[in-house]
């Protein structure tokens, strides 16, 4: 009995920014659950490859092309997976970028740039998605935050500062939709192996900092985030709300 508290058979799960990376490793892993995933992205040709990998799983998928820093078309888009595809009872607000510079150098329009691609995105998605959850009852939305909501870092102050608007809109999100029925919560991903830290991945440096920094000593793995993905989206959190689960590898618990 216990056990079917994760499974997500029936339910379709929406995965922004799930062409590669954390993101198709999340919709992997909701879809294992049984889940049906439709992957998000603005390369339709990068989604059509992540889409077979998974079929290839025997995983239900599909795809829908669309910006999620465009307000009218994250509200189109999701109004045609409700449509055409079904109901949304999972969001996972993945899709995000990263831009390292030194902060008194920061230009103006990468500022921008990022708060649109890792704010404004969670605020679209997550709105759209949820008018149409709230009026259901029911829904799950799981905000993929950082470590770094938590602590700072040389080059990436405006990155950390975007995650720490997530994880703040993570409880916002709670406190005005929980009474719906509504269950939002956010991970807290450490340092991962993926093409958004692949500049740091090659930097022997950094490795052997991050190796001595991290208790677990290396590097996660993407499916490592799994597991904390399924819990939020399934019946086992139903009443857990307004948290972040941090997956990091004890980074966060030792100075």
């Amino acid at each position: 009995m216990s056990l079917k508290l994760f499974d997500l058979t029936g339910r379709t799960a929406l995965v922004t920014g799930s062409g590669q990376g954390i993101g198709l490793s999340l919709a992997e892993g909701l879809g294992r659950a049984g889940a049906r995933v439709v992957l998000n992205g603005r390369d339709g040709g990068k989604l059509d490859a992540a889409a077979e990998r998974l079929r290839g799983e025997g995983i239900a998928v599909e795809t829908a092309v669309f910006d999620v820093t465009d307000f009218a078309a994250v509200k189109a888009g999701v109004d045609r997976i409700e449509a055409e595809i079904g109901a949304i009872d999972i969001l996972v607000n993945n899709a995000g970028i990263q831009r390292r510079a030194p902060l008194e150098d920061y230009p103006a329009e990468t500022w921008d740039l990022i708060m649109r691609a890792n704010v404004d995105s969670v605020f679209f998605v997550g709105q759209a998605v949820a008018r149409h959850m709230i009026g259901r009852g029911r829904g799950k939305i799981v905000n993929i935050a950082s470590l770094q909501a938590q602590a700072a870092r040389y080059s990436i102050a405006p990155y950390t500062a975007t995650k720490g608007a997530v994880l703040n809109l993570t409880k916002g999100m709670c406190t005005d939709w929980a009474r719906h029925g509504l269950q939002v919560n956010a991970i807290g991903p450490g340092y991962f192996e993926t093409p958004l830290n692949q500049a740091l991945v090659d930097d022997p440096k950094f490795t052997e900092w991050l190796q001595v920094r991290t208790p677990t000593g290396r590097w996660g793995k993407v499916e490592e985030l799994q597991g904390a993905c399924i819990f939020l989206a399934s019946d086992a959190s139903t009443f857990v709300n307004g948290q972040i689960v941090y997956v990091d590898g004890g980074v966060l618990a030792t100075l």
